[in-house]
């Protein structure tokens, strides 16, 4: 590794959270003579890219920004640099430099600073709201922040699986959430599709979520883990509310998924070109009854299989007094199929914001999965 990337990682481990990039901009001026740097992060919507400080949002497909997000390598042009600020698969924005040399050892030295920039914001966003405030183009719903908060992020990558998700309305969203974690050996992913209204539909969701969680992290099955949050819920509600969801859980050596369906989503398979929706066994919706007993069901993935999980909320949407219906989500979808998972999501969600002419009125989550085979 070349010295200004080592002194790039001292500088962003040694400066105070909320002044990073001001931090890495004195070494690459002293290194390679850039005077300005600039962090851009997309906003909650997919829609948008910020800057961190001054200066207007950029949101042209076209712009070398957008293609640098997008195709997640650098862009040089003109002197300006784009480099992608990616965690694990988890796309946070570029970062503009300026100006930069023609040489590709010092785009690619300039491209792993970029990543460990995307690093430290992630280990500092917990505290300091510095980043969280500048990705946001409007106020978010109290409802909204309490469940982009719950989030495990939007996009993850490992060598045998690619993963993204969403949320509609992104600044106004109430109770559709999702969750993912992994040990290297299991994925496990649920998909909620929330009822109610602000935050109380929102409190449901949290619920839920962190009972599903807790359960998770005790080692229980899949059965186990969705009878806990059921029972939760209920402890709480008496049945009066219930929550939808689909639990998933992904054997990383074998490719056997594992699937609870409390009232859920529908879960769409994408494979060999061809959209086919898995035939699930329907069960209560958490918190529905007391005690439900929920039975695990069993199907195999194969190399190169794209699942995708959509609330009713895509399905329902209406424009115009028509709705969006399973015939034109089956047709899109085949269209993701070269598209990466974030890709793929946030298409769908443009093209339901282009049926509708604008912001979702109900919630919608899509979430999609690529298994890339085991791994050594």
């Amino acid at each position: 590794m070349s010295k200004p990337v080592d002194r790039a990682r001292r500088a962003l481990n040694e400066t105070p959270a909320d002044r990073l990039v001001g931090g890495i901009a004195n070494v690459l001026a002293r290194s390679y003579g850039i005077t300005e740097a600039e962090l851009y992060q997309v906003d909650y919507r997919l829609a948008e890219l910020l800057p961190l400080t001054d200066g207007d949002s950029i949101t042209s497909p076209g712009h070398p920004a957008w293609r640098a997000f997008d195709h997640q390598s650098p862009i040089v042009t003109d002197g300006i640099a784009w480099m992608p600020v990616t965690m694990r698969g988890e796309r946070r924005g570029v970062l503009r430099l300026s100006p930069v040399p023609d040489d590709q050892e010092v785009v690619t030295a300039l491209a792993q600073i970029a990543t460990a920039l995307a690093h430290e914001v992630a280990a500092v966003s917990a505290g300091t709201d510095v980043y969280r405030t500048a990705r946001r183009s409007q106020r978010l719903t109290l409802a909204a922040e309490m469940q982009w908060d719950l989030l495990p992020g939007r996009s993850r990558i490992r060598p045998s699986f690619s993963l993204a998700g969403q949320l509609e309305p992104a600044y106004a969203v109430r109770g559709d959430s999702f969750d993912w974690s992994d040990d290297g050996e299991q994925l496990w992913l649920s998909t909620i599709n929330g009822t109610g209204e602000g935050v109380a539909a929102s409190l449901l969701t949290s619920l839920a979520t962190h009972a599903l969680r807790n359960a998770r992290r005790a080692g229980l099955s899949l059965a186990d883990q969705a009878a806990l949050a059921d029972q939760a819920i209920y402890d709480l509600y008496r049945g009066e509310q219930h929550i939808s969801a689909l639990l998933m859980e992904l054997d990383l050596r074998s490719g056997m998924m594992t699937v609870v369906d409390a009232g859920s989503p529908r879960l769409v398979l994408l494979r060999g070109g061809e959209v086919t929706e898995q035939p699930l066994e329907a069960q209560f919706p958490l918190g529905m009854f007391e005690a439900t007993d929920y039975r695990e069901q069993t199907f195999p993935m194969e190399r190169g299989d794209r699942v995708f999980v959509v609330s009713d909320g895509v399905v329902e949407a209406t424009g115009q007094h028509t709705r969006y219906g399973e015939t034109a989500l089956d047709r899109f979808l085949r269209r993701t199929g070269p598209m990466a998972p974030l890709d793929a999501v946030r298409s769908l969600i443009g093209d339901l914001r282009a049926f509708v002419a604008g912001d979702l009125v109900d919630d919608a989550v899509v979430v999609c999965l690529d298994w890339t085979g085991p791994q050594p």
